[in-house]
């Protein structure tokens, strides 16, 4: 659009947090030469736009949502969030009253702001989320735990500034989406507030008197008809629209309310859906597109009966509803509905005198034609042209950015076209247009600019392929996540269901010493089995935690342990998994005996359904002021226990010589000494010098094995009992034999014992001393 054409100027600018104003909750209206503004805080402000002076302040409890004027009565509806409905009588006379009043106490406002008090709230009720004004009707919208209610109650009536609450006659409940209930049981609020107006067939004398600013609209007979159904056309009435945040588009027909069934709660409701969205509702509004109106060009004022052939409705997201009365081949009229897309998101639109419909985005405030193109000249054309809708919106720029609010004004000369904005800084400003002019216009469909548009037709092509795919990718990742959950709730359940029998998948774990750093070096062993008819993929982690004796005397014994976490990346069935792993030495270079080891399966939720939801975030704004900031915890999961092992002392015991002779040496070297070292205390004590030869060394061990004996241990057992108990072992071999047997069943030379049928061993404790294993019977039955 040239900027030859339009004019902006700024009236005033008001108060704004930081990051500007949110869209959705500010309102402007205006009358003559009074602007009636909200910006979505608990003020509400009265601006003379000849005299370019702020007339008056109102302050409420709480945010302000929505404002309704009516211009005749001098009163102004206000919408309190958490509150209710409040009645204020914009007399000079009653703000006055109030001033004068203020000043015989103290007050922390200035003199042009009045503090509005309960007294003046004449439909409370802290649920309330939109209303509107019809004739001596007043229609509310409020948000229950499962369903939105509407009610309707009779206008407030009263003398002196003083309105009594009207009674409700009538209630409707619309069985809609509504957001999960927070903690107290209440709803959450959402982001976006319902869309509440009405729509009325020509000759009612309902929504175009000139008291009454609610956003209602006249359609045309046959569009109403076709719309609402035959009964509504022949009652001539009214119709309710509600826009809902889950993308509904209802009808509720006035008339039918009013009856005694429905307002005494009959089982009959009449709602009815128009149309679903699939995105929050903003803004619902008609048009006149019809070329013969447009070819006129009187522009009647906006409180004149005249009606609009084209109703539309826009998302939040940019999908745009258009419905007009076409005909058909045939003759017949039928509904021509389109669906557009203009960019998004959408912050506020409104309807214009004619067929330009103004919106606003972030970045810019456009304006879009809905008439048919079509030459006036030309009688055929224009009577083709009725009932038809363009295939395509071209959007015009205005050059004005972060609009929050948005209306059109009456007071515009012929041929000219007034918006009435607020910006999300907080600046008033109005934007005149030349609607005579071509320039003005937006832009139609011609040999200079077809080139360009298929430029933003492939462009837009590009955009829907590319969300395609991110869309496809999504979907593909959420299936891949219920595939993984359905496997792994198969797992648990092959798990949980063996309590007592073997194990589908198992753990068996073994120990060794190994050579590691020129370090003798205690190894565990775990091996893990899959022998179920699942497979265990991308989310599972074999888990071990080693507790050491030392764990168990302290309280956080958990946080004290080693853990090992294997990430499983397949294991199909009747597959292996080895996982070797040292058992450490505590800080004095000792191994603390007994350790446990636990094995355990865990199947992280994190991994798998995070990156699933966190796909597809960016496809659906958030309908909440309020997110978490993490969609799972790190530890949550399925975690599966598979068993435990204890290592002790004779599992660890190390026999070198018993593989190759029977007698025990005695003084075996300790196997964790260092050959270097030992090599290096034998060259040095070759060149010793002649006076050091006779000193001996004073260290604890050297003292502990010249002065102390031997530590010696023995039991007693019934001999007749270890019988009853080792029958397996005493079958080929005398009790003794089956007893070391039975000891060192565990002991990686279990097999060698059983061979050499011995009675005593000789070996070395993990801490390198000697020890000596020795199972003899006494006379007297005991062994």
């Amino acid at each position: 659009m040239a900027e030859d054409n339009q004019r902006v100027d700024y009236l005033a600018g008001f108060c704004c947090p930081v990051g500007g104003l949110a869209a959705g909750k500010p309102r402007v209206l205006c009358h003559e030469s009074e602007i009636y503004l909200s910006n979505g805080s608990e003020f509400v402000y009265i601006y003379n736009q000849e005299g370019k002076l702020l007339n008056a302040v109102y302050r409420f409890p709480d945010q302000v949502w929505h404002l309704e004027l009516l211009a005749l009565r001098r009163e102004l509806y206000v919408l309190c969030a958490r509150n209710g409905i409040y009645c204020l009588s914009l007399d000079p006379q009653s703000r006055l009253v109030d001033q004068t009043d203020g000043e015989d106490k103290e007050s922390d406002f200035p003199s042009n702001v009045f503090p509005v008090d309960s007294d003046s709230c004449v439909f409370p009720d802290a649920t309330l989320c939109a209303f509107t004004v019809l004739n001596d009707i007043i229609i509310t919208l409020a948000q229950g735990p499962s369903k939105w209610r509407m009610r309707l109650f009779e206008q407030p009536q009263g003398s002196d500034g003083d309105p009594r609450p009207g009674s409700q006659f009538s209630e409707v409940e619309f069985s809609t989406c509504i957001l999960p209930s927070g903690s107290n049981g209440k709803p959450l609020a959402s982001r976006f507030l319902p869309v509440l107006c009405c729509a009325s067939p020509p000759g009612t004398n309902v929504l175009h008197t000139p008291w009454c600013s609610s956003g209602g609209f006249v359609l045309e007979e046959t569009l109403f008809g076709l719309l609402f159904g035959a009964d509504a056309t022949l009652l001539e009435s009214p119709m309710i629209l509600c826009g809902f945040p889950d993308g509904q588009l209802c009808c509720v027909p006035l008339k039918a309310l009013l009856s005694p069934e429905v307002a005494l709660g009959g089982p009959e409701t009449p709602v009815k859906i128009l149309h679903h969205l699939e995105e929050p509702v903003v803004f619902i509004g008609a048009l006149r597109t019809d070329p013969r109106i447009l070819e006129d060009m009187d522009e009647k004022p906006l409180n004149e009966d005249t009606s609009c052939d084209c109703m539309v409705a826009v998302g939040h997201y940019g999908k745009m509803m258009a419905i007009k009365s076409s005909r058909e081949e045939g003759g017949n009229l039928v509904p021509e509905l389109r669906e557009y897309y203009i960019r998004g998101p959408i912050l506020c639109a409104a309807c214009g005198v004619g067929s330009r419909m103004y919106y606003s985005t972030h970045s810019d405030l456009s304006v879009v034609d809905l008439a048919c193109n079509s030459n006036p000249s030309d009688p055929e054309k224009i009577d083709n042209a009725q009932g038809v809708l363009p295939p395509v919106l071209s959007p015009a720029s205005l050059s004005i950015c972060s609009v929050v609010t948005l209306s059109v004004s009456s007071r515009a000369p012929k041929g000219e076209a007034e918006l009435l904005a607020l910006s999300a800084k907080g600046r008033l400003m109005t934007c005149s247009l030349d609607l005579s002019s071509e320039d003005s216009r937006p832009v139609r469909m011609n040999t200079g600019n077809v080139g360009q548009k298929i430029k933003e037709l492939l462009s837009g092509i590009g955009n829907v392929s590319e969300r395609v795919s991110f869309l496809k990718k999504a979907v593909d990742q959420r299936n891949r996540a219920l595939t993984c959950l359905n496997e792994a709730m198969n797992v648990s359940c092959a798990l949980l269901s063996n309590r007592e029998g073997p194990k589908p998948i198992n753990c068996t774990t073994t120990t060794a010493w190994s050579r590691f750093q020129l370090r003798d070096v205690l190894t565990a062993t775990c091996l893990l089995e899959n022998s179920s008819d699942y497979s265990l993929d991308q989310g599972w982690t074999f888990c071990i935690q080693v507790f050491t004796s030392s764990c168990a005397l302290e309280v956080d014994s958990v946080g004290s342990a080693i853990t090992y976490t294997i990430p499983v990346d397949q294991l199909t069935p009747g597959s292996k998994r080895e996982v070797t792993l040292p058992l450490g030495s505590n800080e004095n270079g000792k191994l603390d005996l007994p350790v446990t080891i636990s094995c355990a399966l865990f199947y992280s939720l994190k991994e798998i359904l995070g990156s699933a939801l966190t796909s597809s975030d960016s496809l659906d704004a958030p309908f909440f002021d309020d997110c978490p900031p993490d969609i799972l915890p790190d530890r949550d999961g399925i975690f599966l226990p598979l068993g435990e092992y204890t290592v002790d002392m004779l599992q660890c015991l190390r026999f070198p010589t018993l593989a190759v002779a029977e007698v025990q040496v005695p003084g075996l070297p300790s196997p964790t000494s260092d050959p270097v070292k030992t090599f290096l205390e034998a060259s040095r004590g070759q060149v010793e010098p002649e006076h050091m030869k006779n000193i001996e060394p004073m260290g604890p061990d050297f003292l502990r094995a010249k002065y102390l004996p031997p530590s010696v241990a023995s039991v007693k057992v019934s001999s007749e009992l270890l019988k009853n108990a080792l029958k397996e072992y005493c079958s080929e071999v005398p009790l003794c034999c089956a007893t070391l047997q039975w000891l060192l069943a565990e002991n990686s030379i279990a097999d060698i014992v059983k061979t050499q049928v011995l009675t005593e061993v000789q070996g070395v404790a993990p801490d390198g001393n000697d020890i000596h294993l020795l199972v003899r019977e006494a006379r007297n039955g005991w062994l």
